[in-house]
């Protein structure tokens, strides 16, 4: 049997077209004695065989009655999320002289991060057991805007730190500053909501400065992701060491608070989650 296939210019159909004509012997050899096809008025397609050579007379009937052309329809909408996933190669950008981490300080922190894992993977159900204060709403998956503000807060979130010096006497206010990555929110958390997240503050991270509410929860991410990497994680965690690389070369002092969280996001990525050309290498 000999198959063409042919796109329509348009997405909303794909039309494959069937030559039915051929020599289908020549390919499926018979097997079974099968009379020809009659659709005389003593066989009825519409009714329960009686014996089993009216059975295959039927199934022989209903093979000749498939259309030469079957259209799939497909929904638009559905074709253009996300469809395919671009890895880029490019590398991150040099450190200044003496910005970069010692390997011996690189080392320790993935041995840090991979006791950190190990112990929210074991303790996961414990932590996700624990209720929650009545003042945390987690956002939905989908709700992009909201998780920003929810993890970073609304002052960051708004540009709009707080003037008000008596907030301290009073509590913090989790809504203006941001919930901590406390165990019993991202132990509830699935994979696909982790990534879900992790690529929104990525997103927020490619156009705004670095915060240590971003730090934060970037660091609880990266250590609630599973191994092996799916695509789109992987894409995800080499956007964030090159854009941590990026604020880093525009620091201009060693002194700044920014340094070091800048220098373990890259090593997490490189060093941990084995994307070695983005490693940093001792000054």
């Amino acid at each position: 049997m000999r198959r063409e296939s042919r796109y329509k210019s348009d997405t909303d159909h794909i039309v494959w077209s069937f030559s039915m004509k051929s020599d289908v012997e020549e390919l499926m050899p018979r097997l079974l004695p099968v009379e020809t096809c009659d659709t005389g008025e003593d066989f009825k397609l519409n009714e329960p065989p009686r014996n089993p050579q009216e059975y295959l007379r039927q199934v022989q009937l209903e093979a000749s009655l498939c259309p030469d052309v079957v259209v799939a329809k497909i929904d638009p909408k559905k074709l253009r999320k996300k469809q395919s996933v671009n890895v880029s190669l490019t590398g991150c950008q040099a450190a200044p002289q003496g910005f970069s981490p010692s390997l011996k300080w690189q080392r320790q922190q993935v041995s840090n991060f991979s006791e950190i894992r190990q112990s929210i993977s074991k303790h996961r159900q414990h932590w996700s057991g624990h209720a929650l204060d009545d003042n945390v709403l987690m956002p939905k998956q989908d709700s992009e805007e909201q998780w920003k503000k929810f993890c970073l807060g609304e002052n960051v979130y708004l540009n709009s730190p707080p003037i008000d010096p008596g907030a301290e006497d009073r509590g913090l206010d989790y809504v203006k500053v941001g919930f901590p990555p406390f165990l019993s929110i991202v132990s509830r958390l699935n994979q696909a909501t982790v990534s879900a997240v992790l690529e929104y503050l990525i997103n927020w991270f490619e156009e705004r400065e670095f915060v240590p509410q971003l730090g934060r929860w970037l660091y609880a991410l990266l250590a609630c992701l599973e191994k092996p990497l799916l695509p789109e994680a992987h894409s995800l965690i080499r956007q964030l060491a090159r854009r941590s690389s990026e604020v880093r070369a525009n620091l201009e002092s060693q002194e700044d608070e920014r340094l070091s969280p800048l220098n373990l996001m890259i090593c997490l990525v490189a060093r941990y989650f084995d994307q070695n050309d983005l490693a940093d290498k001792e000054d």
